[in-house]
């Protein structure tokens, strides 16, 4: 999938490999440096080291899963900047001698940068977006940028994964701020032909790890029916303040229901954003549910859905007062009006029964609703209505 430089001494390989190997096998890989021949000189000898391979799926692969080669060398291979290629020895075993050779990357003579590896970074946030597929509402992936892209700031940029979820309309919603240079999109609907876990997604996430490792102090991972929230008033800054000693981060979820609305005559609900309307939320406690997480790229080896087991540093979970997620589960694919129910608002704060679960009147979102609007029409000048 793709092969990325990690700093000075260290690279790092992404790609799928047949999960029965891994798992009833014992494969191992090897790097090797072969250095550009320089005019006048002998020929240069080839580097060579051990690699660290790491599975990053949790086990969920299926015919492929997910390997991760790290090849950190004793020193930077390309020292005198002369450029060279980085060949991966894959072994079928450890008790057999047969490997596969493959060049993963090339640099040339000259394109070796240290300086990129250090502060400052080009951004001071980035999204990893797992992979889009299905039919997808454009309505809600419209929201969910202007929503971020406010939240995260100008210094953020976007990188969503297409593995055949962008449709014309969707692709409409995107162009603009893809012009703008906040989003990139990724096409990877070729991943389709690769039996992996729920399209490749920990292959995507991995991938773009690694692509843009050294690209911003804070890698978020999470979806595109989830909305970050601070609870306290407090801003990004100053919550990622007091979470920088820790190279990873997990934030809890406030699942919402994505059916239920308030009932109110005088109101034109499809003309509201989803976020606006949605004000629903479950209010069971003390159940576990899915974190979604934030890194400091360059301290981690591979990434998760959930969280990376391959960081080197802290990682925090007890970020509940600092950090949170809105969870509009299942609300991205509903093409049409998500209202699908209307109730009226819970009086003093009591809960609402729905479908079996309680739930409580949350309109935190609500209320950011009118400035996420102001800002995208400044943003990108929104021809929406």
């Amino acid at each position: 999938m793709g092969a990325y430089r990690g700093g000075p001494r260290t690279f790092a390989i992404v790609g799928l490999a047949s999960k029965p190997t891994h798992v009833f096998s014992n494969p191992y890989f090897k790097c090797e440096w072969l250095p550009n021949p320089t005019a006048g000189s002998p020929s240069p000898r080839p580097v060579r080291t051990k690699a660290y391979k790491m599975l990053p799926d949790w086990g969920y692969g299926r015919v492929y899963t997910v390997v991760v080669v790290n090849c950190t060398f004793p020193s930077n291979p390309n020292a005198d900047n002369a450029g060279g290629k980085l060949l991966v020895h894959a072994y079928y075993s450890t008790t057999s001698r047969r490997y596969e050779r493959f060049v993963a990357l090339e640099e040339a003579p000259g394109s070796y940068d240290e300086s990129r590896f250090s502060p400052p970074f080009p951004y001071d946030y980035l999204y990893c977006g797992s992979s889009l597929y299905g039919n997808l509402s454009a309505s809600r992936m419209r929201e969910w940028v202007a929503y971020h892209a406010h939240f995260f700031g100008p210094r953020s940029h976007f990188v969503f994964h297409d593995a055949g979820g962008i449709s014309p309309e969707v692709k409409a919603v995107l162009d603009p701020w893809v012009r703008a240079g906040r989003l990139t999109v990724q096409d990877i609907r070729a991943q389709a032909e690769y039996d992996g876990y729920y399209y490749n997604q920990f292959l995507v996430v991995n991938d773009c790890l690694h692509r843009y490792r050294h690209a911003a102090n804070w890698t978020f991972f999470f979806d595109v029916d989830e909305y970050i929230y601070l609870p306290n008033g407090q801003t990004l800054d100053q919550v990622l303040g007091k979470l920088s000693g820790y190279s990873q981060f997990t934030i809890e979820q406030n699942p919402m229901s994505s059916k239920l609305c308030v009932q109110d005559p005088s109101k034109d609900y499809s003309r509201e954003w989803g976020f606006e309307k949605l004000v629903f939320r479950n209010s069971i406690t003390k159940v576990r549910r899915d974190r979604k997480y934030a890194i400091q790229a360059r301290n981690a080896y591979s990434a998760g859905v959930h969280m990376s087991q391959n960081v080197y540093g802290r990682t925090t979970h007890k970020t509940e007062s600092l950090i949170r997620y809105y969870h509009y589960h299942n609300s991205i694919n509903v093409m049409g009006e998500p209202c699908r129910e209307f109730v009226p608002v819970p009086v003093n704060g009591s809960k609402l029964m729905f479908e079996g679960i309680p739930y409580v009147y949350d309109d935190n979102m609500k209320r950011l609703a009118g400035q996420i609007k102001r800002f995208e029409k400044e943003a990108i000048g929104s021809a929406h209505t």
